[in-house]
């Protein structure tokens, strides 16, 4: 299924979804914590973008770093979280659960869905990690999931061409939004093989602090990550994509 064309932008600050708002962004995709891949955001976030705008924002449901295989208590806190989203104005959640053998685990899956109260729902790139991507593919359907994010089950959504031909080729009634890599440039590549509509970027660029004292040696988080630059959305680069897009 194609939907109307669509850029989505992930944002984990109030200044990247200003930025993707500026640039053309069509949805926003909230998380925070872009580093590790993206966490649930803070319903104070929410309500901070929801006041100055009115794009449509799915929220990331991921309560830790690391795998997709969740515990009862982290499913629950999750169930929690979305209802708290929602009624801050949350549009839509992107959810998504694995068993230990890579299978979609379609139990938990129903708890978050039913959390959600009929909300637009994405299955995040844990899907990418799956087993099999066409059995998923058809099972999130099943769930009812309207978009599924992917980069292909590769590096990026560039790399993952083949197998997003193969996915859109099975005419599942799930948006297939390209993820991962994804620039004007991509965009431009991947619409001239395939009938793609539903895009998914960050544009981050690397900001300095404003910070004038640096005291060095003292990290704060992982390893070799430097505390005194900051990412944040491109506007630019969202509205190159955006361009590219519609035209």
């Amino acid at each position: 299924m194609n939907e109307n064309k669509c850029l989505e932008v992930c944002v984990d600050s109030f200044s990247s979804a200003m930025a993707a708002i500026r640039g053309g962004g069509d949805r926003l995709e909230l998380c925070t914590c872009l580093l590790a891949g993206g966490l649930t955001p803070d319903v104070v976030l929410l309500e901070q973008i929801k006041k100055e705008s009115n794009i449509p924002v799915r929220c990331l449901m991921r309560p830790r770093f690391g795998d997709f295989l969740y515990t009862d208590d982290e499913v629950e806190l999750m169930e929690k979280q979305i209802r708290n989203l929602s009624a801050a104005g949350a549009d839509g959640f992107v959810i998504g659960c694995l068993t230990p053998e890579g299978e979609l685990d379609k139990a938990k899956m129903e708890r978050l869905i039913s959390a959600a109260g009929g909300k637009a729902l994405t299955l995040h790139r844990a899907f990418d990690v799956c087993r099999d991507g066409t059995k998923c593919a058809h099972e999130a359907a099943e769930l009812g999931i309207d978009t599924i994010l992917t980069s292909g089950q590769a590096q990026s959504a560039w790399e993952g061409r083949e197998f997003l031909a193969r996915l859109i080729d099975e005419a599942l009634p799930v948006n297939i939004m390209a993820g991962a890599g994804v620039n004007a440039g991509v965009i431009k590549k991947l619409r001239e093989i395939l009938p793609i509509n539903t895009f998914h970027m960050s544009g981050k660029v690397t900001l300095q602090s404003g910070m004038k004292f640096r005291r060095e040696g003292v990290p704060m988080g992982l390893p070799g990550i430097d505390e005194f630059q900051i990412w944040q959305t491109d506007e630019n680069a969202v509205r190159e994509a955006a361009a590219v897009l519609r035209g």
